[in-house]
């Protein structure tokens, strides 16, 4: 719009120059149309109508009366210079309110007609008809664009405030899976292992005269506790795979060292009976996804923390079953037993309630199921099964 301005300006100028050469009013029309011209170029530095109030600044409605002034002028002077009222007209729709510029079209409608027919020589209908068309036509196309920007200003506006309200969500479905994450490794990891050394430490600390030998083997015992668990506290503060996994270890590898692990450091801290815990594998072996392979064996973990600190059981069996489309971990003993209720819910009587919780949560999100058979005095099974064609 403002190079069609800046074009109908110098082909009224020239159309002029052309026509009357040499005529005492050239000079007024040059200078005023070097004026307006001038007039026309400040408009851009000078703002637009306020985006709060949606009204003109003073400023811009001086320079606005300026620039038709001249154009007023230059039209009574020169008649040919009043096609240059197009652009001003949306000139006067993006500045005023929309009923001033309504009433600003309209004048500056009525005056072209009156310059055209001025030139003329004979009435034309065209010169009274055709002013009114072409000003309702720009209204008509700048109110359609005007709407069309409102419309996309506000899905913009919807647009950003739903990515703003997604990624808070995001952030805080983050912090929470994180959180979940944290308080299950270090459940898994270094409350079982601490617990494990107190157990043994209390051991000691009771056959430290009568035999220190045994009292000795004990402290070493949590000494090697004591290095596994600082291993594994670096590991999963890196989201690294369990330690009893690294260096390409594979899950029945990882479950027989645990397995051997839980019986020695259950074996003379006190217990009625040493606990004696055996693998078992059913099925042809094979490659685990890396987090179906982590999530099992912080579940046997779990689950054989639970049998040795409170199941009084004598014997423990994991098993673990290869079905082609899913892998089944089976955690067994011989202790106790209980009453299960939801797997999700903490078991009665204990004080940190995490254990069961966390198994069902790293179930859940490989897809799978956690089963729990239980009685009271007839010991517990524990089966999670997971479908590893899901399994990410």
């Amino acid at each position: 719009m403002h190079t069609a301005f800046f074009l109908l300006l110098a082909a009224s100028l020239a159309r002029f120059l052309i026509r009357h050469p040499g005529e005492p009013r050239t000079p007024w029309i040059i200078a005023l149309s070097i004026a307006l011209a001038l007039l026309y170029v400040l408009g851009p530095a000078l703002g637009s109508r306020t985006d709060d109030e949606r009204r003109p600044t003073v400023r811009r409605l001086l320079w606005l009366g300026a620039v038709v002034a001249a154009w007023v002028v230059l039209v009574l002077l020169a008649p040919s210079f009043a096609w240059c009222a197009v652009p001003l007209f949306y000139t006067g729709l993006r500045t005023l309110p929309a009923g001033a510029a309504s009433l600003l079209v309209g004048v500056l409608t009525a005056f072209v007609v009156v310059a055209q027919l001025r030139l003329s020589t004979a009435f034309d209908p065209n010169l009274l008809l055709a002013p009114p068309a072409v000003a309702a036509l720009a209204t008509a196309v700048f109110v359609h664009m005007e709407r069309q920007a409102a419309r996309q200003r506000a899905l913009i506006d919807d647009l950003l405030r739903t990515r703003r309200e997604l990624a808070a969500t995001e952030r805080r479905e983050g912090t929470l899976a994180e959180r979940q994450r944290l308080s299950m490794e270090i459940h898994d990891t270094l409350a079982q292992g601490l617990s494990s050394q107190q157990m043994l430490l209390q051991a000691a600390e009771r056959t430290w005269d009568a035999a220190p030998g045994t009292a000795r083997g004990h402290v070493r015992t949590a000494t090697e506790i004591t290095a596994r668990n600082l291993a594994e506290a670096r590991r999963f503060v890196h989201d690294l795979a369990p330690a009893d996994l690294a260096d390409g270890a594979s899950l029945p590898e990882a479950l027989r060292e645990l397995a051997a692990r839980t019986g020695e450091s259950a074996s003379g801290t006190g217990a009625a009976a040493p606990l004696a815990v055996r693998l078992h594998l059913d099925g042809t072996p094979a490659p685990l996804p890396d987090r179906v392979q982590s999530a099992l064996l912080r579940i046997a973990q779990g689950a054989l923390a639970n049998v040795r600190e409170h199941a009084a059981a004598t014997a423990a069996t994991l098993a673990l079953t290869y079905l082609g489309d899913q892998v089944v971990l089976d955690i067994a003993d011989d202790g106790r037993g209980f009453t299960p209720t939801d797997p999700a819910a903490p078991a009665p009587g204990r004080d940190r309630g995490h254990g069961l919780p966390a198994m069902h949560a790293r179930v859940r999100q490989l897809g799978g199921t956690l089963t729990i058979e239980s009685a009271p005095g007839e010991g517990t099974v524990l089966s999670a099964a997971v479908p590893l064609e899901h399994a990410p």
